[in-house]
């Protein structure tokens, strides 16, 4: 997983509440377990006019010119405001990286669903709860001026307007730690590597006819 530690990025504004996991993502997709690929199809049902597929080549399909992501003055986001309750719906993990793989790095809303919210750090990603108020603010904004920016520091745990103000962000020390250094759950586990090998090396030693008998278990799916 890659570190985030600061963020200087283009926003995009997203203006719709309640948008679940399915419009984030749609089901179609889900057939593919890889972490790769999803962005081409990232809000697929606003962002064409057709029905998308998997392996579809996105560059050929019909635009939805309306839709804020395909309009040009905010390619190349990685700021995605939005509204209420983003991330609904199903647990799919294929959410986050459909977002992560566009090049999102933040997502600012008033609040998320609860285990949406909790993929995003296990994927690199930060969203930002910021009041209502705060997210207004920064809608409007957006609109009114092109080419606009947020400053995110995640060490200071504050977001920079261009105009000159910011607002701070709450984010527990465990997680803010997994994204400052690039930690998912893999990473924190193999941290501690040279423990689990120094127990696996002692527990070889103390039960040897259990760790034989699981060396000569066949493997499941053997080589033709």
């Amino acid at each position: 997983m890659k570190a985030f530690q600061h963020l200087n990025g283009l926003a995009v504004p997203l203006d719709r509440a309640n948008i679940d996991t399915d419009a984030i993502i749609p089901k179609q997709f889900l057939k593919s377990i890889k972490r790769s690929g999803f962005g081409p199809f990232l809000f697929d049902e606003w962002r064409y006019m057709d029905h998308g597929e998997i392996g579809m080549d996105c560059s050929k399909r019909p635009l939805n010119l309306d839709f804020s992501l395909n309009q040009p003055r905010y390619q190349g986001a990685q700021i995605l405001l939005t509204r209420d309750n983003f991330g609904c719906g199903s647990s799919r993990e294929h959410a986050p990286w459909a977002i992560e793989d566009y090049g999102f790095q933040v997502i600012i809303a008033p609040s998320f669903a609860d285990i949406f919210f909790n993929n995003c750090f296990k994927n690199g990603l930060l969203p930002i709860v910021a009041t209502s108020e705060t997210v207004d603010k920064l809608f409007q904004e957006c609109a009114a001026n092109e080419g606009y920016t947020l400053d995110v520091d995640l060490e200071k745990q504050t977001v920079t307007s261009p105009l000159g103000w910011s607002f701070p962000f709450e984010i527990t020390a465990h997680r803010k730690h997994c994204l400052l250094n690039g930690l998912d759950d893999i990473g924190i586990t193999l941290q501690d590597a040279e423990a689990i090998r120094a127990y696996e090396a002692k527990r070889a030693a103390e039960a040897p006819w259990v760790f034989n008998a699981i060396s000569k278990r066949p493997h499941p799916n053997p080589s033709p």
